[in-house]
């Protein structure tokens, strides 16, 4: 075996069959999870780990599920369970042994040979609309501690035994739940995903050799280290601190919290280093976050900032240094302090602060901030279905948008949040509709609301919604109202988040950042969702693309001659010279 070498078709020809493998997987939490956080907004990654728990292929994946994470929760997995068989699978969502948040159900299943080998893991991670916490939300900001948190934790528990369910484990979870059949859906369509996973790659061992493809893994892993280090030569050698501030919530102190990231960039050694440690301590509240999350919101923000052919894989992982402390909010959190929404809100201001502080390097690099999360209109909703008298709750993923600009281009504007990446989808108002009482008055990008720039980011979005019939609870916690996504390089901030409920009286009142709130039948609850920080100069946008955006209606005419000093003809084209002389004149 150590012999072999395999030239470049044979490592292009086996990680397609790898990335087949997690397609498939995906495939299949897609089109047989009950959820609409899984059916129709795909909040769900799934991944192959290496025998040593090295990350080796993920599907199109949240990057804040699967970049760091998969290796501790498969080691975990070793370490609790030393004598691995075929048939076995484990639940896990624990956060302080290698889990992103509780609300991140994940399923591992060992891959062991017909010799009884284990060659590789297995994972789908799902995010549930309910896990058992004390509120029905599974994004409880206000959570003093995990006590209060309420969520169900599985350290790496077995959940089957010889391909069957250990029915004790099934009927705990069952009588937490609010919805259990919505759950047992969810939960069986993570089998049928990690089950789907463990066939594929049993038939490609048996077809291939497993010493063949232990020898592509180390392969694999060396020419995605060499692309990061190739990359990496690319960035200006020095360092940079950068920070990204927090609205107040709920446990925290009134100024909220400014998280700090030190960027050391050594383009010789082509290594990068993320120093996280000059952060506040845990907090009494659920914005703390895991490991895992600390430890992928720093890559993320570095992964931005790179040229995106480079493989995300423990190969290229070799290259970053991620330095956290323990006790921290942005470190290693530690039980029982709550990290009950450690993959969206404090998770996205370390992403921002290492992307921008890469940005500070110099021009061409990092990016701008993505907006934050989690405003009401991708907020989870629960209650008593008037129409059939049953229990209902689910994420909804009405609109979000939050992208950011980069160097070369225009923000994705339905990123969501910097972890998401764009990689869920926004829900159709009638599937809303139909699975829940709900009622959508309007859905809409608002004008003004981009993070001017030479490259923009992207527009605030608006929803407005309430009860069809009876009355509902959503749960949300909305970051971005006092600290909006700033720009980098003159670029300027997105739009702000905010909410308010307008009730059927005829009253009207401000939502607070952070709340479980009731909305009556009548009610109609307003949600703005932030938008992204710009690139650059706003004066050296080109002419076309800011009349553009004024005949699109995502931009006034007014903030086109004021921001970025284009004039507009009477057909709403630039008059050039006009906007020559005002750019002279700035």
């Amino acid at each position: 075996m150590s012999d072999m070498k395999l030239n470049g078709a044979d490592l292009a020809i086996l990680n397609s069959r790898f990335e087949g493998v997690v397609r498939k997987m995906a495939n299949t939490l897609l089109r047989t999870g009950r959820s609409g956080v899984l059916n129709r907004a795909r909040d769900f990654s799934c991944c192959i780990v290496t025998d040593a728990g090295d990350l080796l292929a993920a599907a199109e994946s949240l990057p804040i599920h699967v970049l760091a994470g998969p290796d501790m929760m498969a080691r975990t997995m070793k370490q609790f369970h030393p004598v691995l068989k075929r048939g076995d699978a484990f639940l896990h969502n624990s956060p302080y042994h290698g889990c992103s948040h509780p609300a991140d159900l994940t399923l591992l299943v060992p891959v062991i040979d017909d010799d009884g080998t284990h060659r590789f893991t297995v994972l789908a991670k799902a995010h549930q609309a309910d896990i058992g916490n004390s509120e029905p939300t599974t994004y409880m900001g206000n959570a003093r501690d995990l006590y209060h948190e309420g969520a169900l934790i599985f350290p790496a528990v077995q959940v089957q035994r010889d391909y069957q369910d250990i029915g004790d484990i099934i009927r705990m979870c069952e009588m937490r739940i609010r919805v259990p059949e919505q759950w047992r859906g969810d939960y069986l369509a993570m089998v049928g995903a990690v089950r789907i996973g463990e066939k594929e790659l049993l038939a490609l061992g048996r077809e291939v050799g497993w010493d063949r493809l232990k020898t592509f893994s180390g392969q694999w892993f060396d020419y995605s280290e060499a692309a990061m280090v190739d990359a990496l030569a690319n960035l200006p050698d020095g360092q940079a601190h950068a920070s990204s501030t927090h609205d107040a919530f709920p446990g925290m102190p009134e100024t909220g919290v400014t998280i700090h990231a030190k960027v050391v960039v050594d383009s010789v050694a082509r290594r990068i280093r993320v120093d996280l440690t000059d952060n506040p301590d845990s907090l009494p509240c659920g914005m703390n976050l895991s490991e895992a999350c600390a430890r992928t919101a720093a890559m993320i923000g570095v992964f931005n900032s790179l040229d995106h052919r480079v493989p995300k894989n423990a190969g290229a992982f070799r290259r970053i240094d991620v330095v956290l402390r323990r006790g921290c909010i942005a470190g290693i959190t530690e039980h029982p302090y709550s990290c009950s929404t450690a993959t969206t809100n404090i998770a996205d201001r370390v992403a921002n602060a290492v992307q921008v502080a890469i940005a500070d390097l110099g021009d061409g690099f990092g990016m701008a901030e993505v907006g934050a999360v989690i405003a009401p209109s991708a907020g989870v909703i629960s209650g008593i279905d008037a129409r059939t008298g049953k229990p209902f709750v689910n994420q909804i993923f009405l609109a979000f948008s939050g992208g950011a600009a980069s160097p070369q281009a225009d923000a994705w504007w339905t990123t969501a949040h910097v972890g998401n990446a764009g990689m869920c989808c926004i829900d159709g108002v009638e599937l809303d509709e139909l699975y829940q009482p709900l009622l959508v008055k309007r859905r809409a990008f608002l004008t003004d609301s981009e993070g001017p720039g030479r490259f923009t980011g992207a527009p605030s979005t608006i929803v407005e919604f309430g009860p069809l019939v009876g009355a509902f609870d959503i749960g949300y916690g909305s970051d971005g109202h006092v600290n909006a996504p700033l720009g980098v390089r003159g670029g300027g901030a997105g739009g702000r988040a905010d909410q308010w409920l307008d009730r059927a009286d005829g009253g009207a009142e401000a939502l607070p950042a952070c709340a479980l709130v009731n909305v009556r039948a009548g009610d109609i609850i307003t949600a703005i969702s932030a938008g992204g920080g710009g690139y650059g100069d706003p004066l050296s946008r080109a002419p076309e693309s800011v009349a553009e955006a004024v005949r699109e209606g995502y931009l006034s005419p007014e903030r086109a001659r004021d921001i970025y000093r284009v004039a507009l003809d009477a057909a709403g084209y630039p008059d050039l010279s006009a906007t020559q002389a005002l750019r002279a004149a700035s």
